[in-house]
């Protein structure tokens, strides 16, 4: 399995930006299809957005579509999470994923990765 290391979250204003970084200690990252998920409080682990291997598909939840964008840069073994227009229900803890298996619809659930983040957490105040 792959390690990441997710880091970036913080405590930012409703309508702020934040950027997550995870970075991969894989050398055959560029293999992987990644992704970000979320988890708040009390709630199930939920999908936010995947990037396959290639970089030309990318997948979003309805709830950050035109506000995040997911990318990657394979020389330096990381994916990236721009978070824009951000709003309080976006607290959580951010979780980065890899898949070496799946592809597709796969990639917006848990069950379509096999290596997993610690999670940075990110907090917007109203």
């Amino acid at each position: 399995q792959v390690q990441l290391v997710e880091s970036g979250g913080g405590l930012v204003q409703a309508g702020g930006s934040l950027r997550l970084s995870c970075a991969a200690s894989e050398r055959t990252f560029s293999n992987y299809a990644m992704g970000w998920f979320r988890q708040a409080p009390g709630k199930e682990r939920e999908f936010v957005a995947a990037l396959t291997w290639t970089g030309s598909s990318t997948y979003y939840a309805n709830s950050v579509k035109g506000r995040f964008i997911i990318s990657r840069e394979n020389a330096k073994n990381t994916v990236y999470l721009q978070m824009n227009s951000l709003v309080p229900e976006d607290t959580a803890v951010y979780y980065c994923a890899a898949s070496s298996i799946y592809a597709g619809v796969m990639l917006t659930t848990t069950r379509g990765y096999n290596s997993w983040g610690q999670g940075t957490q990110v907090t917007v105040s109203s």
